[in-house]
């Protein structure tokens, strides 16, 4: 079983939605009906320049991944963050995550950009065990300030 890693389309949408609530679910956290709208309306929104990649098997997504690019002092061109990654629970072990880290990588050079970068939590073990595998852990530690 062959998965095809692709942008995400609008008709998606019925078939996103089971991701993006386990990818709430795993995180613990609860967003408004809206705000699932507000981010599926970017998602595919080409002037927003939030995006979003799928893994798709059988005719069922599988995976989702969600892009923006960043820009930054220190090059001409714009480097990639993944926002979110979350493979099904089905499918888990497969290599799906990997795939579509590397299917960011394709995008990110399509860009020009120097680098794809992402953060996690620090207890997601068995996320960063797949991160270790096709990244290097920053020297850099993350403060955050809420407004």
């Amino acid at each position: 079983m062959a998965a095809i890693i692709r942008s995400i389309r609008a008709e998606d949408r019925e078939r996103w939605n089971p991701l993006w609530q386990g990818y709430l679910i795993f995180y613990r956290e609860e967003l408004p009906a809206e705000q699932t709208e507000l981010t599926w309306s970017r998602l595919i929104d080409d002037e927003f320049e939030l995006h979003g990649l799928v893994a798709e098997i059988d005719g069922e997504l599988v995976g989702l991944a969600h892009f923006s690019f960043t820009r930054t002092t220190w090059s001409e061109n714009r480097d990639l963050y993944l926002e979110d990654l979350f493979v099904s629970a089905s499918v888990r072990g497969q290599g799906l995550g990997k795939a579509l880290i590397l299917a960011l990588d394709e995008v990110a050079r399509e860009e020009g950009s120097r680098k794809v970068w992402w953060e996690t939590h620090k207890d997601n073990a068995v996320a960063r065990r797949l991160y270790d595998s096709v990244a290097e852990l920053s020297e850099f530690v993350k403060y955050t300030r809420m407004t």
